[in-house]
């Protein structure tokens, strides 16, 4: 049951444990951020002081199990398991059960006040759709199972490693790991704010009809209904319910036209949005490819508001690597200075998201990626290559996440929500 092998002075143990007691320590550990072995290892320890065994654990289909424990421990354990008459497996199995009960899995960290990311760029084609729906849905996978996430020490240096698209992150020494992490529980709202409709329809929702409620009829100031009535459920199977969208209508091509009528229209969206923030902890805004006003209220929206830290809310600029996307980027944040300067406003960046990269496209492709990354203020705060799996998930209807979970792309966006979170 044991051997002589040895890990920082621990001694190597080799026993069994039921899959789903494995799965349920592997999980916990992630949420608590403590190693299995010392999870293991206290829970021996509380096991052994115990004035008798606890309550009998179903090991049937027990499968090998090793860990590492401190010399003499694993002695200590087979003693007091045969005074008990408990079998090593079972004695284990229960030792890891207590340590399950007395480390129960902490509580989802809700914000204080609901985060707005207002995900733009002025430029069509980059991908603000996809991004907006990738990292709602990385923010709302279960805290209760684990997912792979793209893990970097420092972004930059990934950035410039290379991978097996031509792109960053897959070289000798590669500084980006895959690590099995619990998803971050959180309640997610997605708002489709492109006339458009991309969001909606690839979402598998239905844009709302042109004669009935909509976004822009309650910026309008001109509802026909609760707006939290026209909300829909995606995918509930696979994010329990916590993520939902606010399909869009045709009817935002006039938004601006109707907007210019409204007194303190920058404030619009927040007017419409703001009752249903009590139901979420994040709201992610698909915005336009344009520089109206629609575009000034979804910048307003996300501003700092009073008590919120710096980078909490804010603007999520979307680009791709090539020359068009750096003459959109000036143009959006010229206008997002301008409304700063104009209205007194803290409106944060949240970093570039370099889109829909494929390093094999040669020196356009190279060459534009540095530049965003010598940017520096924003920052690039993911890179996210040009894959099939995200096509097939459009065309398929399907959220990427939930449709191919453990794709490159899933894990970037995995990374890219916890960056910026």
């Amino acid at each position: 049951m044991s051997t002589p092998a040895t890990s920082n002075d621990r001694a190597k143990v080799v026993s069994k444990l039921p899959g789903w007691l494995r799965q349920n320590l592997k999980v916990r550990t992630a949420q608590l951020g403590i190693e299995i072995q010392t999870a293991v290892e206290q829970g021996i320890a509380a096991w052994c002081g115990l004035a008798s065994a606890t309550a009998s654990v179903d090991t049937a289909g027990a499968e090998s199990f090793s860990t590492f424990l401190p010399p003499g421990q694993w002695e200590e354990f087979r003693g007091i398991a045969e005074d008990r008459r408990v079998s090593l497996i079972q004695g284990l199995a229960q030792s890891v059960q207590l340590w399950l009960d007395t480390n129960p899995a902490p509580d989802v960290q809700r914000p204080d006040i609901t985060r707005r990311i207002v995900v733009c760029n002025q430029k069509g084609g980059v991908g603000k759709t996809a991004i907006t729906a990738g990292v709602g849905e990385a923010l709302s996978e279960d805290s209760n199972r684990l997912y792979p996430v793209r893990v970097a020490k420092a972004l930059a240096t990934a950035l410039r490693a290379g991978d097996e698209d031509g792109g960053p992150g897959d070289s000798a020494g590669d500084p980006l790991d895959i690590e099995k992490l619990p998803g971050r529980g959180l309640r997610v709202l997605l708002v489709d704010f492109d006339p458009q409709c991309h969001l909606t329809n690839q979402l598998g929702a239905a844009p709302l009809p042109m004669n009935g409620d909509s976004l822009t009829n309650h910026m309008a100031g001109d509802p026909k209904g609760e707006l939290r009535d026209l909300i829909v459920s995606i995918d509930e199977d696979h994010f329990g319910g916590r993520l939902h969208l606010l399909p869009a209508c045709h009817d935002a091509f006039l938004l601006d036209v109707r907007l210019s009528a409204v007194r303190a229209r920058e404030a619009a969206l927040e007017r419409a949005l703001t009752p249903l923030e009590a139901d979420y902890d994040v709201i992610l805004v698909d915005c336009p490819p344009s520089l109206g006003l629609s575009m000034d209220a979804a910048a307003y929206y996300g501003r700092r508001r009073d008590g919120e830290r710096p980078g909490q809310s804010g603007a999520l600029i979307v680009v791709q690597a090539e020359d068009s996307s750096a003459d959109a980027y000036d143009l959006l944040t010229n206008q997002i200075e301008d409304l700063r300067n104009d209205l007194g406003l803290d409106i944060d960046y949240l970093g570039i998201v370099v889109n829909l990269y494929d390093g094999r496209r040669g020196y356009i492709a190279t060459s534009s990626l540095q530049g965003w990354i010598d940017i520096k203020d924003p920052r690039v705060v993911g890179l996210i290559s040009d894959l099939k799996e995200q096509k097939e998930a459009v065309r398929m209807k399907q959220p990427l996440l939930s449709y191919a979970p453990s794709s490159q792309q899933a894990i970037g966006m995995r990374a890219l929500a916890r960056e910026i979170s």
